[in-house]
């Protein structure tokens, strides 16, 4: 399976991008950057110190630095830290940014893989929406898109109602919505019930000194921020659970519906059931177990 994961990194987001990369179902043809956890300058260095250090030789094409008709943007440096990955903040800029922005890389990438490319999104949807308004085919081009953000039928984590990513830029997310791309949400309903503890990242680390240990060590700042505001003994696998369900969709419960994204007021974010859209698959169900122990049993093959 090709696949593109359009990130924010984000520790999280170097979870899921370390699962990716040791993960033999995927062939990993390139990472997208978008605002998000981090400024987009930030997410595209990020991106491509992560693929230096887990020795993947793919393309980082940089995307949207704002949401749809907004003028800037404040990253969540109380979750993932002032740099994207916790108390490290010294992170070298290695290599250059693909000569496409992202939205064009992604409608490249669509034409010449077809059915075969999956797009992953694990932040928000700007640069989906920017490509499905590049080329109307791109929604039909593509294998699936699954998408890590919602939270459909559970409270949301940004506000009582809406999960960060689609947050973020609601009226990009109501736009890819409204399309007929073949889309699998993960979101909240089920990235909470597939905790990863200290216990596991120290294992980790022993397991896979060098990319476990990196792990574990930008995993502080956000096992803390979990346990301080959350009240949680462990943090979501939010990022790697998403990337998970692009290959094992057995693993997950799942209920077809429309959506539509609330644009303004109270719930502005939230991701509500329509009918009348086209069909999107909404994970309402995981075995968390089997998601933490085939995390933890990939990632662990890496030096």
């Amino acid at each position: 399976m090709k696949l593109i994961i359009d990130t924010d990194p984000g520790i999280d987001d170097a979870m899921a991008i370390a699962y990716a990369a040791a993960a033999p179902e995927f062939d990993l043809v390139g990472l997208t950057t978008v605002f998000g956890n981090t400024h987009v300058e930030q997410s595209s260095r990020n991106a491509r110190y992560l693929a230096h250090r887990l020795g993947l030789d793919v393309p980082v094409a940089s995307g949207a630095g704002v949401a749809r008709g907004a003028d800037g943007h404040m990253p969540s440096r109380h979750v993932h830290g002032d740099e994207g990955f916790g108390d490290l903040t010294e992170i070298p800029e290695i290599g250059q940014n693909h000569d496409l922005p992202a939205a064009e890389f992604l409608v490249e990438m669509a034409r010449r893989h077809g059915k075969d490319l999956t797009v992953c999104a694990v932040g928000p949807l700007t640069n989906i929406a920017d490509a499905m308004r590049l080329d109307p085919d791109f929604a039909r081009n593509i294998g699936q898109l699954v998408i890590m953000g919602g939270a459909v039928f559970c409270p949301g984590n940004i506000n009582a109602h809406a999960e960060a990513n689609i947050f973020h830029d609601p009226v990009a997310a109501d736009e890819v919505f409204s399309t007929a791309a073949p889309t699998v949400l993960v979101g909240l309903d089920v990235t909470l019930k597939t905790l990863y503890r200290a216990d596991d990242f120290e294992s980790l680390a022993k397991n896979a000194p060098e990319t476990g240990g990196f792990l574990r060590d930008i995993s502080r700042f956000y096992l803390n921020f979990y346990r301080e505001v959350a009240g949680l003994d462990g943090c979501g696998l939010h990022d790697s659970t998403a990337v998970i369900a692009c290959s094992h969709r057995s693993m997950f419960g799942l209920h077809e519906t429309g959506l539509r994204v609330v644009q303004d007021g109270e719930a502005r974010g939230a991701t509500r059931p329509d009918p009348s859209r086209p069909p999107v698959l909404v994970c309402t169900d995981v075995n968390g177990d089997q998601v933490v122990d085939l995390f933890t049993q990939r990632v662990a093959t890496l030096p």
